[in-house]
């Protein structure tokens, strides 16, 4: 009986509480505000900030502050020239460089974004490095975060708030928060299901372009980050994410809309 409520309040909620997708338009189930999605994930990036061991390569850690700050400019553009300004409402960049050999990085919502200096080899350059920070930023963008945060608060804590769940466990939201952007997780950049893949590398080639970085880069540095895996991936039917060949042809098939955006610098 118990799991026949759960799962009809599932249902109830995640036909009422949807909202859109900036940009794309896609409908999303959206159980936080993006006040609330933003005041948590401030919280928990200070917390891994002051955790780690931030890197003191002075040159490495310059670069990605700078390309972080590129492509927030790129992104702010884009959105006020659509209208979107308000979308990005609390936004409090910030750009981190971990000294870690995880393959990994994420952007939380409100623009918290770190990258890991295991990554660093695979990006190759300044353009893989906007292939990386430009594909994570467009998931803050696309409140990727906010959707898998709703799923899980659906699926695991029927529906209540984020802000409910802080207030009675407050450790469960903290880890919620992290698993939702893969604080943590090798390959971070994997971390999300096919059609917030999809967006992001579509959205992500936007930013990096009107940053000022060629998007053809992106075919070469998913290339890279295959090989990094082994080729150990499972049949696309069978996983959440696409296969390195599908990802691939949809970058090539996005390719000519970004490069209407790209003027290189």
């Amino acid at each position: 009986m118990y799991k026949k409520i759960v799962a009809f309040t599932v249902a109830v909620v995640t036909m009422v509480a949807c909202t859109t997708v900036p940009i794309t338009g896609r409908r999303q189930l959206s159980l936080v505000p993006e006040s609330v999605m933003q005041q948590q994930s401030y919280a928990a990036y200070d917390q891994v900030i002051s955790e780690s061991k931030i890197s003191r390569d002075a040159q490495a850690t310059a670069m990605v502050k700078r390309v972080g700050q590129r492509i927030q400019g790129a992104v702010e553009r884009y959105m006020a020239q659509n209208g979107l300004q308000g979308e990005l409402q609390g936004f409090d960049w910030e750009f981190n460089l971990i000294d870690d050999p995880q393959v990994n990085a994420w952007a939380m919502a409100g623009g918290k974004t770190a990258v890991y200096t295991g990554i660093l080899p695979i990006a190759k350059n300044e353009t893989g490095l906007a292939v990386v920070m430009g594909h994570e930023i467009a998931h803050a963008i696309a409140k990727h975060g906010s959707e898998r945060m709703s799923q899980q608060l659906a699926q695991q804590f029927g529906g209540q708030t984020l802000s409910a769940l802080a207030g009675t466990q407050p450790g469960a939201a903290t880890n919620l928060v992290m698993s939702v952007y893969g604080v943590g997780s090798q390959l971070g950049l994997l971390k999300y299901g096919r059609t917030q893949e999809s967006e992001a590398d579509r959205l992500g080639l936007i930013f990096m372009a009107m940053a000022g970085y060629n998007p053809e880069e992106a075919v070469s540095f998913w290339k890279r980050m295959e090989a990094e895996s082994g080729g150990q991936a499972p049949p696309e039917f069978l996983s959440t994410h696409p296969s390195a060949g599908t990802r691939q042809a949809a970058l090539q098939k996005h390719m000519p809309e970004a490069l209407q955006y790209y003027k290189a610098r």
